[in-house]
């Protein structure tokens, strides 16, 4: 079946198979930095924005959201441009294996866009789907507070 998604901001004509997860759709056309993790939506690794708003890709069958407005870490700053919450969480020591960066960036970055200047409660709440087994939260914490306050 045929479904066209805006991905990245660019209109996206794609051919899916019923029963596909919004993940598998992003990760067969090349949107690598959406990981599989849990498979369940328990550990936040797929998160993409979906309308400016965080969603599990793991759980969302993509014949379900045509035509919606998909970002994926890939859509957020670049190698030489990166977006200052992924530069931010690199200063403090926020990175380590990777593996649950990319999803949490996309947390960060949602809320910062509808909350400049969030509290740590905030930025924990924000990120509280997300499980990250090798710099615990702290440095992430404070990643994204410095991100806020360069914004």
């Amino acid at each position: 079946m045929k479904i066209e998604l805006v991905i990245n901001q660019t209109k996206k004509n794609l051919e899916i198979q019923p029963g596909e997860t919004l993940l598998e759709t992003l990760r067969a056309n090349g949107y690598t930095g959406v990981k599989y993790g849990c498979g369940s939506g328990d550990c936040g690794a797929c998160m993409v924005l979906m309308n400016d708003e965080p969603v599990n890709s793991c759980q969302i069958l993509t014949a379900s959201v045509a035509g919606e407005s998909i970002t994926t870490i890939e859509g957020v700053g670049t190698m030489d441009k990166p977006h200052p919450v992924q530069e931010e969480l690199v200063k403090a020591g926020a990175i380590q294996c990777g593996y649950c960066t990319p999803g949490i960036v996309l947390s960060a970055v949602a809320l910062l866009n509808r909350n400049p200047h969030p509290t740590d409660e905030e930025i924990k709440k924000a990120i509280d789907s997300h499980l990250c087994r090798c710099t615990g939260y702290v440095k992430i914490i404070e990643g994204i507070k410095n991100a806020s306050e360069r914004l």
